[in-house]
C-alpha cells in the first residue's frame, strides 16, 4: 500500500475526477456533483486529498480489511460490476453514479446528515530490472477507485470518514479484481452494511 500512500499529496497526486453525493439526515438525497479533480484549486485538493487517504494509510487488518467477491459476486447486475464500469468510465457517467448512490442511501445506517464521495485514479506502476532499481518506463497501470462516507460536519462540509473502500484491492502486481480492501475508522463499531450489503462481500 506504501505505493498508494506516498502518493497522497498535492504534489504528486493523480487522481482525475472526484463525484459525491450529500445525503440530509432523513437519508434523503440532498444534491451531487462530478468534476475533474485537475481543475479543483491548491486547497480543494488538498482537503478532498485528505479525506481519501484515510482508506490507504488506515492500519492493514485492523482497520482496513479485504473482502473477496465470489464468482456470484461478480455476476451481470452486481455491485462489482457497478463498480467495475464506474472504474471503466472514470466516473464520467452519473447514471451509474446515481446507482450507486441510491445502492448506499438504501442500507447505509446513519442518524445524521452525511456525504458519500468516490475518487477515481490511474497509478503507472513503474518497472524494475532484475536488481530491483526502478526503470523509467510504466510496467502495468493501476486504476482503481477510493470511496468514503463522511458524517457532514456543516452544510456540505464532511467531516473525518467513517467508512470507505478500496476497488480493487491493490497487490504488488497490480489490481486484485476478486477483492475490495474495505475501511472501518472504528474497529470496535464497524458500519457492516458497507461491506455485507453496499459491496455484498464476506
Amino acid at each position: 500500500m506504501l505505493a498508494l500512500t506516498r502518493r497522497m499529496n498535492v504534489s504528486r497526486c493523480s487522481f482525475t475526477r472526484i463525484a459525491g453525493c450529500y445525503v440530509d439526515g432523513d437519508g434523503d438525497f440532498d444534491g451531487s456533483f462530478n468534476v475533474n479533480f485537475l481543475k479543483l484549486s491548491a486547497e480543494e485538493k488538498k482537503r478532498n486529498i485528505e479525506l481519501a487517504k484515510a482508506v490507504p494509510f488506515a492500519a492493514t487488518n485492523v482497520n482496513l480489511k479485504r473482502y473477496e467477491f465470489s464468482q456470484e459476486d461478480m455476476r451481470p447486475g452486481t455491485v462489482w460490476q457497478l463498480l467495475m464500469a464506474l472504474r471503466e468510465c472514470g466516473l464520467k457517467n452519473d447514471a451509474l453514479m446515481d446507482s450507486f448512490y441510491d445502492l448506499v442511501m438504501e442500507h447505509y445506517q446513519s442518524r445524521r446528515s452525511y456525504a458519500v464521495y468516490m475518487f477515481h485514479d490511474r497509478y503507472d506502476i513503474p518497472a524494475k530490472a532484475a536488481d530491483k532499481e526502478r526503470l523509467w518506463e510504466s510496467e502495468a497501470v493501476f486504476e482503481y477507485l477510493i470511496c468514503v462516507i463522511c458524517p457532514l460536519a456543516d452544510e456540505y462540509e464532511p467531516g473525518a470518514p467513517e467508512c470507505g473502500f478500496l476497488f480493487p484491492a491493490y497487490t504488488d502486481g497490480g489490481a486484485d479484481l476478486n477483492h475490495a480492501a474495505v475501511f472501518q475508522a472504528d474497529k470496535d463499531r464497524p458500519h457492516r452494511e458497507l461491506a455485507e450489503k453496499i459491496l455484498g462481500v464476506k
